[in-house]
């Protein structure tokens, strides 16, 4: 099967010119990811356990608290009972209908409802416990999932590498998938600290890229602004956003850094200023003027952005800084959902496929310089721009420097790529 697989697949891999790319980044990095994957990462088995009984602890308060105020035993993962509650029994306007005709009730939906009916005790109470609900029944879903995981023997766990899922160039991960750990919420972050060094090491060290994307958005737009804003060593979104409103950076306020913050990520996603307007609640008038601002700002960040569309239209598929391709037959989509879709996701391939690639290049890099080192220390997760390795003892500062240049050096932009580094008794203490 391999060998017909290869007779059909190799002239087609010839004409995309991907031979190079699967030399001298794929094959490689699956070498690295075999040797992560048969070492697996080390959990303390007692505090997953104490944290799955915890969050369903939880989940349950928040149940019962949520039917007092319903005045019914609801089933709180049906929308149907919960559309009936919300907006019959209780008479609130529901946002919006779903396409079979019932009404939404997702997070967003009831994130608004409970904004809206603050003042209503009942509807509010009900709605905050709902939230919660939601909340800690899905960390408790992701811990009991890491639990059926973990190998008895080893108290390891051995999870999957995918390298042509995301069709970005990302690596994602199965059994578990370890992507999906929440890292914005204190309690979804306690969900690291059952990541502990296994027998013969003594911490571990989580070496993430800040700011990846953008760094690479600078770099391929060739914006000075942009690049220049990087090299100042100053706090890089205020100092955009005192670009952007023309005061200075002392006088930015926190809303306006977290307006500009979510414009330059938006904008490396292909994000719409309606769906800009819905991040910072917002309204998209003022998401457009934003907008405006900060194109006028950074003219050659917009250029760029147009002409990957464009230059994607022409040929029917974008390029990373490493030759990845990713096609897009629905830019010629007679649908205009699709066609507005795939547009989006052209403005973002480059940028995000290009993080992806410098990601493996870096991981290869550090596999190289630790096996040459001779150190018993080994990378044993990635994770988004996030790299985790378990130290030997004696071996910390050495380790920290060797990945810290393989990943700072993984190629050379117009501005510096940063990597933040941090050492702890278990994955939460090693944030940074």
């Amino acid at each position: 099967i391999i060998a017909e697989l290869a007779r059909a697949l190799a002239p087609q891999i010839d004409q995309r010119e991907q031979f190079g790319l699967l030399q001298r980044m794929e094959l490689p990095v699956s070498h690295v990811l075999y040797g992560m994957e048969s070492q697996g990462a080390k959990v303390d088995m007692q505090r997953l356990t104490a944290m799955r009984d915890t969050f369903a602890a939880d989940a349950r308060q928040a149940q019962e608290i949520a039917w007092d105020y319903a005045g019914t035993t609801v089933n709180l993962q049906s929308p149907k009972q919960l559309g009936k509650v919300l907006f019959e029994d209780m008479g609130l306007k529901p946002t919006k209908r779903t396409k079979t005709g019932g009404y939404t009730t997702n997070a967003d939906a009831l994130q608004k409802l409970y904004f809206t009916y603050a003042d209503d005790e009942r509807a509010s109470g009900f709605l905050g416990a709902l939230l919660r609900h939601r909340e800690t029944n899905k960390l408790k879903q992701i811990v009991a999932t890491l639990i059926d995981a973990t190998n008895p023997a080893d108290e390891r766990i051995h999870t999957t590498f995918e390298q042509t899922v995301a069709a970005t160039g990302r690596l994602s991960s199965v059994d578990p998938n370890l992507q999906n750990i929440p890292n914005r919420n204190a309690a979804g972050r306690e969900i690291r600290s059952a990541f502990v060094p296994g027998e013969g090491f003594e911490s571990l060290m989580s070496c993430d890229y800040s700011q990846v994307e953008l760094r690479i958005m600078a770099h391929l737009s060739g914006d000075e602004s942009l690049i220049e804003a990087f090299k100042s060593g100053a706090d890089f979104h205020k100092y955009v956003a005192s670009l952007v409103h023309g005061v200075p950076v002392d006088q930015i306020t926190p809303d306006q850094r977290s307006h500009v913050k979510a414009m330059s990520y938006g904008l490396a996603y292909g994000l719409s200023s309606y769906g800009l307007a819905q991040q910072l609640k917002i309204r998209p008038s003022e998401a457009e003027a934003l907008k405006a601002k900060y194109f006028a700002t950074f003219g050659k960040v917009h250029d760029f952005l147009e002409s990957c569309v464009s230059e994607a239209r022409k040929r029917g598929y974008t390029e990373t800084m490493f030759g990845r391709r990713r096609y897009f037959p629905a830019l010629k989509s007679t649908n205009r959902a699709a066609r507005d879709a795939a547009e989006r996701a052209a403005l973002n391939a480059p940028i995000q496929g290009s993080a992806a690639d410098i990601m493996k290049i870096a991981m290869i890099r550090a596999r190289r310089a630790l096996s040459e080192a001779g150190v018993k220390s080994r990378i044993i997760l990635q994770i988004h721009d996030e790299l985790v390795v378990e130290i030997a003892p004696g071996e910390r500062e050495q380790v920290s420097a060797l990945v810290r240049d393989a990943m700072e050096n993984a190629v050379h932009l117009d501005v510096p790529l940063d990597v933040s580094t941090g050492v702890g008794a278990d994955w939460q203490l090693a944030a940074h």
